[in-house]
């Protein structure tokens, strides 16, 4: 199998009667699968798609998503998955900077995309979930009227499958030009680090439109399971990973931190979940170590990004929940592992030559899920992937072991009274406090200090905690240069789509 297409084609002959999906009431074997796969890509052809071509979707979470992303890989068309969260300005910018043509909607998101359709410059097919609507091509009617047969469009794992838009943290969003060989290469070093079992099968709890629907993508490729959670909801994605015998959910880690406190969390049965991962930003020791307490040593994470289709490093259960022992093995409780069986990730200085192990430097990663570059963008894309490698922004030291230890994004960090301080390190401190919920830390402008370290802390329903108080629990583990000058409280503090903490954002609040 060498394109995402080739998935349903090839598991339809191996196992047609094998339950592949699952969705709401929805529930489809790889022969089911398949055959919509293969009719939304002959009605897409019948619409006029063709090679290169570029398809946006606006939807969330549901199993029309992975079919779309089948079919347009059938197709040699190009998917560009699109955050349902953004504003309109930002989809208008995304799907005209794109040159998407056709655009898939659902029931949420057909008021946003009907608001921004007079100035998308390319669109000219449009097409409901839902269907019945003037104006709108019904999914389900058309593929009703296509054939099932196999589209005959030769497809090279170095096409483009999809131009995955970041979140746009550093200026207007990039598109990330990523081939079915980058995803093909994630997926294969995901499976053979975590050994699949034919009857796994994971909780699409994650946005599908971001690379962490990369769950999905490798439970396929080994003929697994996916169950797709429609919505963000912990009653729900409990009592659905009970019901379906769940083996894998993943997650960013303030949304484990949340899981902790869910009051409802003990009435389910996860009994049959083999592990947890987690990924998009370190884990606090702290949070972790309840996790484990709670759930047993059954987690695994992963360290990457978009542009890295999303793969760099793993570390598996044996590493993260090791907590007794020599310190160095301790240690990589904090790690975010080695680099995988396909990709190569060095720790480099500002000459491009790897530190020595205890110093910091940026991580760059090579391997062939590593994107082709920057959608419209050569100079990015030139500056980026300098030397062959990635360069990820991402601040790190490593052990004599070859254990990679995340210090903090290069942009985040904070210089106060020329002493660098690095935000994670203070957030760690701070998920000590048994009030403390979600924490993040930011440089705030300071005519005395330059930048003035800000602690920004959302507390645990029911619990307290004054900012004299965190201030001075800091004083007793880090550095004092290191120490929030102000502790600021918020009932929510902003994240991503997928549950990451938006430091950016954070820092404009406080700045405004």
């Amino acid at each position: 199998m060498i394109t995402l297409g080739d998935i349903p084609r090839k598991h339809s002959r191996l196992d047609p009667d094998k339950e592949c999906i699952v969705c709401d009431d929805v529930r489809l074997t790889w022969r089911q699968l398949n055959e919509r796969v293969n009719r939304l890509a002959n009605a897409l052809a019948g619409l006029g798609v063709e090679k290169d071509n570029k398809v946006a979707t606006l939807a969330l979470n549901c199993h029309r998503l992975i079919e779309i992303y089948y079919a347009t890989s059938k197709l040699g068309a190009v998917t560009v998955p699109l955050n349902f969260r953004l504003a309109p300005d930002e989809l208008v910018y995304i799907i005209n900077h794109s040159d998407a043509e056709v655009l898939f909607v659902d029931h949420n998101t057909l008021d946003i995309a009907k608001g921004i359709l007079p100035e998308l410059t390319n669109i000219r097919e449009r097409i409901f979930f839902q269907g019945g609507e003037e104006g709108w091509l019904d999914y389900e009617k058309l593929l009703e009227e296509s054939s099932l047969a196999e589209p005959e469009v030769e497809v090279s794992e170095d096409d483009l499958c999809h131009l995955q838009y970041t979140g746009g943290t550093t200026g207007l969003p990039k598109g990330v030009m990523i081939t079915h060989r980058n995803y093909m290469t994630t997926a294969i070093g995901m499976g053979l680090a975590l050994e699949f079992q034919p009857h796994y099968t994971t909780h699409q709890v994650l946005p599908i439109f971001h690379t962490a629907w990369w769950p999905v993508l490798i439970h396929h490729l080994a003929g697994c399971r996916a169950v797709i959670a429609p919505r963000f909801d912990f009653a729900e994605i409990l009592a659905t990973a009970e019901r379906e015998k769940v083996t894998h959910i993943n997650m960013v880690p303030v949304l484990f931190s949340w899981l902790l406190d869910f009051p409802d969390a003990e009435k389910y049965d996860l009994s049959s979940i083999r592990y947890f991962s987690y990924a998009g930003a370190p884990m606090p020791e702290e949070v972790l170590r309840r996790c484990i307490a709670k759930f047993g040593p059954i987690f695994q994470q992963g360290y990457g990004l978009t542009e890295a289709a999303p793969l760099g490093t793993i570390l598996l259960e044996e590493d993260q929940c090791r907590l007794e022992g020599p310190p160095e093995l301790v240690r990589r409780i904090n790690s975010c592992g080695r680099e995988s069986l396909v990709t190569e990730v060095r720790v480099v200085d500002e000459e491009e030559s790897e530190v020595p192990p205890g110093e910091i430097g940026e991580i760059v990663i090579r391997g062939k899920n590593v994107m082709r570059g920057y959608w419209k963008d050569p100079e990015l894309t030139a500056k980026t992937l300098r030397g062959g490698w990635l360069h990820t922004g991402d601040l790190a030291e490593t052990d004599e072991y070859g254990f990679i230890y995340i210090v903090d994004r290069k942009n985040d960090m904070i210089i106060t009274g020329g002493e660098n301080v690095y935000p994670f390190e203070v957030e760690q401190v701070l998920y000590e406090h048994p009030a403390v919920l979600v924490a993040a830390v930011v440089g705030v402008k300071s005519a005395k200090w330059g930048e003035e370290v800000t602690a920004v802390v959302s507390l645990k329903q029911g619990a307290e905690a004054s900012e004299e108080e965190l201030i001075a629990l800091c004083r007793e583990k880090i550095a004092g240069y290191k120490c929030p000058k102000r502790v600021v409280f918020m009932e929510t503090i902003p994240t991503s789509a997928i549950g990451k903490v938006l430091r950016r954002k954070v820092r404009e609040q406080l700045q405004s």
